[in-house]
């Protein structure tokens, strides 16, 4: 069993920046691929990046391409989410998902742990 713990969420001006942080417990995340993805009101969840479980392999929602960067410290069992640029449309709540698999892709079903979310709203 995994336990994932997000932090960082806020509130920020567009253009502004926020990192998010996911920690986990019960296991080493070296060997699980690790996603986050986003939900806003009204919205389905959907994809915002994943890493890779060495994290050699990155993916990104076209939205946030060349904005958010996904990262991963196995030694400190955590994986962040660096986000710049950031657009009122960006406001949601965002989680941290781990994969059994160690190259996930953009979807929900691939995952088998979530954290409980952290939310980020960005004002205009």
């Amino acid at each position: 069993q995994v336990q994932l713990v997000e932090s960082g969420g806020g509130l920020v001006q567009a253009g502004g920046s926020l990192r998010l942080s996911c920690a986990a417990s019960g296991r080493t995340l070296s060997s699980y691929g690790m996603g986050w993805f986003r939900q806003a009101p009204g919205k389905v969840r959907e994809f915002v990046a994943a890493i890779s479980w060495s994290g050699g392999i990155n993916r990104y929602a076209d939205s946030v391409k060349g904005r958010f960067t996904i990262s991963r410290d196995n030694a400190k069992n955590t994986v962040d989410l660096q986000m710049n640029s950031l657009k009122p449309e960006d406001t949601a709540v965002y989680y941290c998902a781990a994969a059994g698999r160690g190259v996930p892709g953009p979807n929900a079903y691939e995952y088998d742990y979530w954290g409980q979310g952290t939310q980020v709203t960005v004002s205009s």
